[in-house]
C-alpha cells in the first residue's frame, strides 16, 4: 500500500491507535513506539487480505504466547462492522471498510469487555438512556465477590494485578523432613566419635566428654509439572506467576511445563524480574495452547529427569485438567512410576472447582489412583489452601477413595 492510498483511508491510522489502547487496557503492554511500528507495518503489508492484516498487527503487538488468546479475541471483536457493538463502544470505533462480516456473538472475557467499554459516555450516545440501560458494556454480573474467592478467568485487569502482587508474597511453608546427613546435637542422638575424640584430646585424655549427632532436617525438593495446553490456557498465565514466586522463595524447586512435549523452565523461573522470566519462557516453549499428551510427557520426565530431581523425598505438584488427547494404558503406568519415585504427589485440577465434577474422562480415571491429594486450583484461596496442605503433618488422602474409583 502506498502512502497516498493509505492517506485515502486515514481512519485506519486512528483505528489502529484505538485498537492499541484497547489492548493496553486489557493488559497487553503496548506503547507509542509499537503503534507507530504497527502503522508502518500495515502500510507495507497492505489491506487486501484480512489474514495479512491480522498477522501484521499480531507480529507487532504480541510478544508472549499467553497474550495471543486475548489479542485474537480483541481483534475479531474490534475489526468487525461497528454497528454490532454500537451500543457498547459507539465512539471508540471509527467506521472502517475492512470487515463487513458479522461474527458470532461469543462470550468475551471481563478484561476485554472493560477495555472495549468507553470510560465516559459521549454526549452523542446519550440521546436514549433506555438503550444505555439495556446493555451492560462490561458484560459482568457482580463484582461483590472477594478477590480470594474469584476465579482467575473472571478477574478484571486491576484484580489480576492485585492477584499477581499477592502471588509474589505467597509462601509455601513445606514441612521439614529428616535427611541422611547428620548435624551436631548438644544433648541426645548418636555418639559422634570423631568430635568426642577431638574433645578428649583437649583435656589430655583424662576426661572424655561425649559429643552427639542427629539427622538434619530440611524441606524436601519441590517439583512442579504444569499443563499449558489449550484447555488450560485461561489459568496458565497466573500459574506461571505462582511458579515464579515459589522458585524465588526457596532452593531446590524445579519447574516443568508440558503440552505435546516437556520443557524444563527452571533456569528462567529463577530470574528475579517476573516479566523477564515470562519473556524467556515464552521464547523457549513451543507448544503453548496446543494439544495434550500427558502420558508421553510424563514418560519423558520419568526417563530423563526423575533421577536428577526426585531424590531426597521430593514433593510433586502436578497441575493439569487431566484431559489427554491420546490417552493410552501407558498413562497409568507412567503416573504409577512417578508416584513411587516421590514422597507425595499432589494433583491440582481447575475442573474440580465445579460442584458437579465427576471423574468420567479416561485420562482422569487413570491418574486418580496414583495421587495422594486431589485439589482445585482456580483462585487465590485454592493456592492458600495448598500452603496449609504442604505445611501440615504428612497424612496423604487417597484421591480414589474420595471419588470411589
Amino acid at each position: 500500500m502506498t502512502e497516498n492510498s493509505f492517506a485515502e483511508h486515514g481512519t485506519f491510522a486512528e483505528n489502529i491507535l484505538h485498537f492499541a489502547r484497547t489492548l493496553r487496557r486489557a493488559g497487553i503492554p503496548v506503547g507509542p513506539g509499537r503503534v507507530i511500528e504497527a502503522i508502518k507495518a500495515v502500510e507495507c503489508a497492505g489491506l487486501e487480505r484480512r489474514d495479512d492484516f491480522y498477522w501484521t498487527l499480531h507480529s507487532v503487538f504480541v510478544n508472549r504466547h499467553d497474550q495471543w488468546p486475548l489479542f485474537d479475541q480483541a481483534f475479531h471483536i474490534f475489526w468487525r462492522n461497528p454497528d454490532i457493538l454500537k451500543k457498547m463502544m459507539d465512539m471508540m470505533l471509527p467506521t472502517t471498510y475492512l470487515d463487513k462480516v458479522k461474527g458470532d456473538e461469543d462470550e468475551i472475557s471481563k478484561r476485554l469487555s472493560q477495555a472495549l467499554a468507553p470510560s465516559e459516555a459521549p454526549d452523542s450516545a446519550t440521546e436514549d438512556q433506555g438503550e444505555e440501560i439495556e446493555i451492560n458494556a462490561e458484560l459482568t454480573t457482580s463484582d461483590n465477590e472477594l478477590l480470594q474467592e474469584k476465579d482467575f478467568e473472571s478477574m478484571s485487569v486491576e484484580e489480576l494485578e492485585q492477584a499477581k502482587r499477592a502471588l509474589q508474597k505467597l509462601r509455601l511453608p513445606i514441612r521439614e523432613v529428616k535427611t541422611r546427613r547428620l548435624k551436631p546435637n548438644q544433648r541426645n542422638g548418636k555418639v559422634d566419635m570423631r568430635r568426642t575424640l577431638r574433645a578428649s584430646q583437649r583435656s589430655g585424655g583424662d576426661i572424655i566428654p561425649l559429643r552427639f549427632k542427629s539427622p538434619a532436617r530440611r524441606h524436601p525438593p519441590l517439583i512442579i509439572l504444569c499443563d499449558i495446553s489449550g484447555s488450560m490456557t485461561q489459568y496458565s498465565r497466573m500459574l506461571l506467576h505462582f511458579m515464579h514466586a515459589l522458585t524465588n522463595d526457596r532452593d531446590r524447586v524445579h519447574t516443568f511445563v508440558f503440552g505435546t512435549r516437556l520443557t524444563n523452565i527452571t533456569r528462567y523461573m529463577r530470574y528475579r524480574d517476573v516479566d523477564e522470566a515470562l519473556d524467556a519462557v515464552s521464547e523457549r516453549v513451543e507448544d503453548w495452547s496446543g494439544g495434550t499428551r500427558i502420558g508421553a510427557t510424563i514418560a519423558e520426565f520419568n526417563k530423563f529427569w526423575s533421577r536428577r530431581v526426585l531424590g531426597q523425598g521430593a514433593v510433586v505438584l502436578f497441575i493439569s485438567d487431566g484431559l489427554d488427547r491420546d490417552t493410552g494404558d501407558d498413562l497409568g503406568i507412567q503416573m504409577e512410576r512417578l508416584h513411587k519415585s516421590c514422597r507425595q504427589l499432589i494433583w491440582l485440577n481447575p475442573l474440580l472447582r465445579y460442584d458437579g465434577f465427576e471423574p468420567k474422562a479416561k485420562g482422569i480415571k487413570m491418574i486418580l489412583p496414583h495421587v495422594d491429594i486431589f485439589r482445585t486450583v482456580h483462585n487465590l484461596q485454592s493456592l492458600a489452601d495448598l500452603a496449609e496442605i504442604l505445611s501440615a503433618p504428612e497424612s496423604p488422602q487417597s484421591a480414589n477413595e474420595r471419588y470411589g474409583t
